[in-house]
């Protein structure tokens, strides 16, 4: 049905047709829904924005509270994930070298699920690309791009991905990596801008972390140095005090191993006087030429000398195995210049740890060098101390010559002429005696004054530098240079008649070995502990036939027996022979 003027009606005769008035009072009805509409999305947006701002400004204060390194990572990760949703996040720090990741830090993913993946990732694929090139980079899915290598087995899917570096100062620290956006969606330049300002202040917060980190450092390695001072200056011996730097060097410097080498008089060696930690007692008592080893190097141009694997170094000798398990190593000087080094502490860490940087090393050679003024100073004062007893001595012995002496000899002869007065025979001869005696009294302070003005004259090398020299001249016979290891105070507690018997019985026992051995390698041990002396002499050789000749074997034997001591030897069924020499060195 229609109505007037061909218009639609609403069927009983009425127009349906809208007035021109009602439309004028329609359409700002709904413009103003729209602008209702718009205004509350941007209202909604603003307070987005306001909650994401906030949550970035309590991210930022929380990392910057922290000041161990550590733990001001793990916050950045937390942070970063937080703010941008990102189910997985990651931050890896760059190592030194400046194209690989040397740690990683993790968000998101379980223990089982990080155990089942395997080592932490290196640097290559994307996150290589982020550390080629610093820049922030997105991407909806990971796989479409060109420098993605895939993830290994037992991976958790991964899609879209965020990644900014951390910029500590002018220099990339690292790189922030977030994954999968929560809810399936896409990360958009918000989240760019919001993690670029927390990587920014994270770098602050890392730099403040690092810088606070340094102080504690310097701090004990100052506290390490007043100690070994002072423990020398109160009167420690060296021994007690390079112990204390191998201690205090390991603990600092987390290291697995700490080793102090000290150069033998008139040889070109260094033993092995003091080691902790790690596999010790298979250092302590070696002994090292200066030209192949890392101590040795390290000694002998009083520098730094440092290996990225220790276990695998052309400069260590392989017998006897001692660095299993272990990595980086580095070798230091205590001290150097006209005085030259004193001694050299090796440290080593367990392989896979992180290489010795320089900022480790300037530290532990400023210790090293203090402690060797501290050992100079402390010789000093001893040396002070012992003149004064001398010059004491000197002065005792002087007035024991010329007053005691002469006042006895006086006294005496007064005697012997009031005896010839005495006319009663039993008194004469006590007199007589009275007078033997005085005799004998002054033959007795003549033998101390003696004693008090010899001095310890050089008695030549000891037992030490005389059993490196012998195993030095069997080394072209031999074919290969015996490995040498001395524990005790071998110099000291072994009178010299006992060790002109040990150096012969150690020739003559690697000139066994060159003859009839046929071995490649070959061990000295030469221990005491001030009670008996063991030199024990072990090779890989053939053995000692049933047959052979026994000549030798016999002399050492004797020499054992005139000393109260004994002769073993033993040839296991593997091959090689072990030849035990013992005596005692202090009266029973």
């Amino acid at each position: 049905m229609t109505g007037p003027a061909g218009l639609p009606g609403d069927g009983i005769g009425r127009s349906t047709v809208e007035s021109p008035e009602a439309a004028r009072i329609r359409l700002p009805q709904l413009r103003l829904d729209e602008l209702l509409e718009e205004l509350q999305a941007r209202l909604d947006a603003a307070r987005g924005t306001r909650d994401r701002v906030h949550s970035l400004l309590e991210a930022v204060l929380s990392v910057g509270r922290e000041l161990d390194l550590e733990q001001a990572l793990h916050s950045i990760v937390e942070a970063a994930a937080v703010l941008v949703d990102a189910e997985y996040a990651a931050l890896g720090v760059i190592g030194p070298d400046g194209r690989r990741l040397s740690a990683f830090h993790t968000v998101g993913a379980s223990e089982e699920q990080i155990a089942a993946i395997g080592p932490y990732p290196e640097g290559h694929g994307i996150l290589g690309e982020l550390i080629r090139h610093p820049e922030p980079l997105r991407l909806a899915k990971i796989s479409e791009h060109p420098a993605s290598y895939g993830f290994p087995p037992n991976h958790p899917p991964m899609n879209t991905f965020l990644g900014v570096p951390i910029r500590v100062r002018d220099q990339v620290f690292g790189n922030l990596y977030l994954t999968e956006k929560r809810g399936g969606a896409q990360f958009d330049e918000d989240d760019v801008s919001v993690t670029s300002t927390l990587a920014v202040a994270a770098g602050v917060a890392i730099d403040n972390a690092r810088l606070y980190e340094e102080s504690r450092l310097r701090e004990r390695w100052l506290r390490a140095s007043t100690e070994i001072t002072h423990s020398l200056m109160s009167g420690s011996e060296i021994a007690e005090a390079l112990g204390l730097i191998a201690e205090q060097a390991r603990e600092i410097t987390g290291s697995a191993l700490a080793a102090v080498a000290t150069p033998m008089p008139d040889t070109d060696s260094l033993t092995v006087e003091i080691a902790v930690g790690m596999d010790a007692d298979e250092h302590r008592g070696l002994v090292l030429p200066l030209d192949k080893t890392l101590m040795g190097l390290a000694f002998s141009r009083g520098a730094v000398v440092t290996s990225a694997d220790v276990g695998h170094d052309e400069r260590v000798s392989p017998e006897p195995p001692r660095f299993r398990g272990l990595g980086p190593a580095v070798a230091i000087p205590i001290g150097r210049g006209e005085a030259g080094a004193r001694g050299v502490v090796l440290l080593a860490r367990e392989a896979g740890r992180p290489p010795y940087t320089g900022k480790e090393t300037e530290p532990l050679q400023a210790f090293a060098a203090q402690a060797a003024i501290a050992m100079e100073l402390a010789e000093r004062r001893r040396d002070a101390e012992e003149i004064a007893v001398l010059q004491d001595r000197d002065r005792i012995a002087r007035d024991l010559h010329d007053l005691a002496i002469q006042r006895l000899f006086a006294t005496g002869m007064t005697l012997q002429s009031a005896g010839r007065f005495i006319e009663h025979t039993e008194a004469s001869e006590r007199v007589l005696r009275a007078v033997d005696d005085l005799d004998e009294t002054i033959k007795i302070i003549r033998s101390t004054i003696f004693g008090l003005r010899a001095r310890e004259g050089t008695s030549g090398t000891g037992l030490r530098g005389r059993a490196v020299r012998v195993a030095g001249e069997a080394a072209p016979t031999l074919g290969f240079a015996p490995s040498v290891r001395m524990e005790g105070l071998i110099d000291t507690d072994v009178p010299k008649e006992i060790a002109d018997h040990a150096v012969a019985v150690l020739s003559e026992a690697l000139t066994n070995v060159a003859r009839h051995a046929r071995a490649d390698r070959a061990e000295v041990v030469l221990t005491t502990d001030g009670r008996e002396l063991v030199l024990t002499v072990r090779d890989n050789g053939v053995g000692i036939p049933a047959e052979g000749r026994r000549s030798g074997l016999r002399n050492m034997a004797e020499r054992a027996e005139e000393l109260g001591g004994l002769l073993k030897w033993d040839c296991p069924d593997g091959g090689g022979t072990t030849l035990v020499w013992r005596v005692p060195v202090a009266k029973p």
